[in-house]
Parts: structure tokens; sequence; C-alpha cells
């Protein structure tokens, strides 16, 4: 075990855990040719500003921007994963440090498109793709511009919002950097009684301790320190609020909610439903504190005795190799062809498996339209790492069948439908791991996994997003909003959320202060959404076998060709109806069932 928690160099991590990154370049000097290739080609991108009314001209301008895009998408994929590998590594952040300062000027040579398309006559970019046959397969994406356009502001308007961008982002800088940086928690004492600082970093950690002491402490010494800067905090945050309303005032948007849902054709009632719907089902959520506080052994349950498992967690060590065999024998119902994708990757170097010294930490998906996807991990041999793999090819699959199928200018998804893919692999796994799992407490401990991320994932952040859409609304009415109306409000939604069992601490009053999504207006309730879809479709397709599969495969293979709502209810998951998050609530139930037999 010694030689595991070793932290290791790079070179020595063999190279069948680490990604097939020469595919993209075979070294440095193949990357500087392309480089200096995309150098000549960008800079044309500029002589077709004043042309696009002439179809043709359009029609050439799109084809040099996919051409200067795929090649600014491949190099700049490249020096982040060299960059990823090994963050000390001066040569690689050299590299990633020059194709970031590159990408800006890239967009500004296309910066005059979007305005050009939007200052055209009604009727032009019609008749421009009937001229000819091969602007069709642009008809969406022209159209989706188009559709923006009463909420585009004349040219000088638009320059002067894109010169105030930065001060308008000021709120959320000054937020992460006050938290991070300035703010410095005090010493508790952990479950072997030393002294240790108290950070953001480590506090969820304290939160689980078994030691209830432990998590008391850390829970009122985190939320105490927030409290002491608690006007500084809801200065920056009704700031950051109102620099939202402000511009989608500025750009003619009813509310700032409809300037967040509106680009990607998601109705006020996606929005409102998914808070509606979870606001009747709140009793699901009561019914699991109380069942937690009687498994805990606790005469009362506090907001600190949340996050600590009700069982303890296994300690199996296992091998990266049986996680692949787990995690396929989990995602079979999704049947051979997805299977034999899942291994293909795993066998042709997708996934940069172990630690390594100066390694970027947590795990992601990435790549491109011309390169294979790419998963970072950071496997530590736990079941958590199972469910990470999982998760982690879930998107990486969509991105393959997305990028095989789609066109570039179709190849990706957006943020509505990114977290389903990876979410249903999830749903299938922990199903299948606790169906077959034979040991009492095993069981338990998958069950509670599964109970807490739908707890965290579907009705806290929906939660949150009752927050938001209360708060913004109060600004948008004129009211002012203190410190105490936002503790105040905060307060109230976890009594409502948590029911009478929970004591509500009074410290838990400051916790918006430390959500850096909020300053991300409307973000947070994707998460709850595609959970709901992800959880849709594994039922479906545990249900409906070949039926359901082929109809999620479709949706895998849709990428951003249509809009995110469109998408799902083509594959059969109708997110403007509640049934997704009510088929979510129900399985919920069922774990609950499980948890109390």
């Amino acid at each position: 075990m010694e030689n595991i928690k070793k932290i290791k160099k790079r070179d020595e991590i063999d190279s069948n855990y680490k990604w097939n990154i020469e595919k993209v370049y075979v070294d440095i000097n193949e990357w500087e040719k392309d480089f200096q290739l995309l150098k000549s080609k960008a800079p044309k991108l500029k002589e077709f500003s004043g042309k696009l009314h002439d179809a043709s001209k359009l029609l050439e301008f799109l084809k040099i921007q996919e051409e200067v895009l795929r090649l600014l998408d491949k190099l700049f994929v490249y020096a982040h994963l060299r960059s990823d590998e090994d963050t000390g590594n001066t040569t690689f952040q050299s590299l990633k440090n020059k194709i970031d300062g590159y990408w800006a000027e890239v967009m500004s040579f296309k910066a005059f498109f979007e305005p050009e398309i939007l200052s055209f006559e009604e009727g032009v970019i019609e008749k421009e793709i009937n001229e000819i046959l091969e602007l069709k397969m642009y008809d969406f994406y022209l159209k989706n511009i188009l559709k923006m356009k009463e909420h585009t502001l004349d040219k000088e308007k638009e320059e002067l919002l894109a010169a105030v961008s930065d001060c308008l982002n000021a709120p959320s800088n000054i937020r992460q950097v006050f938290a991070n940086a300035d703010i410095t928690f005090p010493t508790i004492k952990d479950e072997n009684k030393n002294e240790v600082e108290l950070s953001e970093g480590n506090y969820v950690n304290f939160l689980r301790s078994k030691d209830r002491n432990v998590r008391k402490s850390a829970f009122e010494n985190l939320f105490n320190t927030y409290y002491k800067y608690k006007n500084t905090f809801a200065t920056a945050l009704t700031s950051s609020m109102k620099n939202c309303i402000f511009t989608a005032k500025t750009r003619k948007f009813t509310s700032a909610l409809e300037s967040s849902l509106k680009p990607n054709n998601i109705s006020l009632e996606v929005y409102d439903n998914a808070v509606d719907t979870i606001n009747r089902h709140l009793d699901s959520l009561h019914r699991y504190v109380k069942i937690k506080k009687k498994m805990l052994g606790l005469d009362d349950i506090h907001m600190y005795d949340l996050y600590v498992p009700v069982i303890d967690t296994p300690k199996d060590h296992i091998e990266f190799k049986t996680a692949v065999e787990i995690a396929k024998e989990g995602l079979k119902p999704l049947g051979e062809e997805y299977l034999n994708i899942f291994t293909n990757g795993i066998n042709n170097g997708w996934v940069d498996v172990f630690q390594n010294k100066g390694k970027r930490s947590g795990a992601y998906s990435w790549g491109c339209y011309d390169t294979m996807p790419y998963v970072l991990l950071n496997y530590n041999y736990e079941l958590d790492d199972v469910s990470t793999l999982a998760h982690e090819m879930g998107h990486s699959i969509h991105s393959y069948y997305s990028r095989k199928t789609q066109p570039y200018i179709y190849s990706e998804y957006e943020l509505f439908c990114a977290e389903v893919a990876s979410i249903t692999n999830e749903c299938l796994l922990i199903k299948d791991l606790i169906d077959k799992e034979k040991d009492h407490n095993k069981r338990l401990y998958l069950i509670n996994q599964q109970l807490e991320g739908i707890r965290a994932t579907v009705f806290r952040q929906i939660m949150f997003a009752e927050f938001e859409k209360v708060t913004h609304e109060m600004l948008e009415k004129g009211n002012a909003l203190t410190s105490e109306d936002l503790c105040k409000i905060w307060h109230d939604l976890n009594v409502k959320y948590f029911g009478e069992e929970m004591v509500v601490d009074k410290e838990i009053d400051m916790e918006w202060a430390r959500i850096p999504h909020f300053f991300s207006d409307f973000y947070v309730y994707q998460y709850a959404t595609g959970y709901a879809a992800a959880n849709s479709f594994s039922s479906m397709i545990l249900d409906n076998g070949e039926e359901a599969v082929e109809k999620y495969k479709g949706f895998l293979k849709s990428g951003g060709s249509n809009y995110p709502i469109e998408i799902l209810k083509n594959a059969g998951v109708d997110m403007t109806t509640a049934k997704p998050l009510e088929d979510t609530i129900k399985r919920f139930d069922e774990l609950l069932d499980m948890l109390e037999g």
C-alpha cells in the first residue's frame, strides 16, 4: 500500500495508464507548425467584414471559419492537456499561455460576424440560404443567431457593452479573491484532537466526520467567519444580480431569467415547473431527514449532520482494471455497440488514470472535433472512483457520438444537455450495484450514495434556483436586498425544504455567501434538470430495452443540431412537463423504502 500512496513522477507512470496525447501531435514541433498555419489563416476572417450580404461570400466565410476554429480547438486542447499532465512543466505552461493569448485574437477577427448578420433586413439570410445549396447545412445555425435580433443593440452600444464586460464581472472576481485569498478561518480539533486549520477545501471532509463535535465545530466556525463579512458578501452578490438585470433590460428582455433561458429556447415555464414540482414533493426530503436522524441515532438532527454517511464507507481496494469491468457490467443495458466504444476508449488511450506529481486534481472529459475524447482521472482505488470513471466516460461517449454524427458546426452540445449522458451512466451503475450487493452494510452504503446524489443534485440545486428567482425578482421590483434580507430568505428556504425534524441552525443563514454559482445567474437549475433527464433515460433503458437504447443513442448523436428541449423530447424525455422530476422523486422514495427495509 505504501507504493500506491506515494505520488509518482509523470515518467514513472506506466504508459498503459496515460492518455495517448501523441495522436493529437507527435511532438511540440508538430504543434508549432500548426500554430504558424493558424496564424497565417486566422487573419483572413477579417477580410469578409461588410461582404456577408453576398451568399457566396457568406459560404466562403463559414468554411474558412470552420478551418480556423478546428485548428484552434486542436492546438488549444493539446496545450491544455499537456499542461494538466504536469502543471509544473514550464514548457507546457508556455504552450498553454501562447494559445490562450491567440484564442482571444482569433475571436476578435470574427467579432464582426454576428452583428453584421443581425444588421440585415428580414429575409436576406433566408434568401441567401435558398440561393446556394451548401448553405442549407447552416440553416439552424444562422436562424439561431437571427432569433436574438430583437435583443441585439446597434454597433456602438454592443461595443460599449463589450468594453465594460470586465467591469460587470467585477463582483464575481471580488468575491472569489475575498473568499479564497483574504479570509482566514480559525483552527478546529479533528477526530484525533489535533489542531487543524479550517478551510473551504477541507470543510466538507469535516462535515462527514463520525465525531459530531468535529462536524459542529467546522460548521459553526466556517459560517461565523462568513458572518463577520456579511455586508461585503451581500454587496458583491447583489451587485452581480443588478448587473445581470441591467444587461437584460438593456437587451430588452422581460426579465433577467428570460435573458438566461431564451438563447437556448428554454421557456420560463421549464424553470418555474422545476421549482413548483420539487415544492410539491418536499415531503420526500422531510422523510429522508427523519430516516437519517433515526439511523444516526440522534435525538435531534442539525444542518451539520446532513453529510455524514448513515453507514461507514466500504474500504474495498479496487484495481483500475476491475473498475473498468464493474463499470461495463453496470452499463450492459446500453448494448454491445456502446460497450465496444467504452472498451476501445480504455484500450486506445482516452484515459489518463493515476495521479502524478504536478497533475491537475479532479476529473474531466475533453477533446475536440479532430481529436478523440480524453478523460482525466486521479484514480484512488475506491468505489467513488469507479463512479467517476463511468461519469466521465459518459461525457466522452456523448462527445464521440456527436462528433462522429454531426458536422463541426453542430458537434458541441449545450450545457442543458451536458450532464445527462454522464449521470445516465451513474444511475445505471449504482442501480446495478445496489441490485447485486449481498452484504447488508455495503448495500445500505450504496443506497445512501444515490439518495445523497438526488438530495444534493435535485433538491438542493432547486432550492438554489428558488433563491435566485426570489432575489432577482425582488431587485427587479425595485426593492433593496441587505445581508439580513438574504439571510432571512435563505433561512426560510432551509426551513421549508428540510422540514420540522431539522434544526435549522442560525449559522446556515450565511450559506448563500459560499455558493460561487450564484454569480452565474440561473445556472444551477440545470444540474437538477440534467439529473432528472438522466434518471428518465436510465429507467426507460432498463424498462424498454433496445427501443429505448436506440432513442437514447439518438440523443447522444444530436450534438447541438437543435435546441436542448427538442433534442431531449425527440429522444423521449419531455422537460417541459413535470414527469422527469417526478420520476426522480419516485426513485428517491424507492431508495428510502430500501433504507428503512
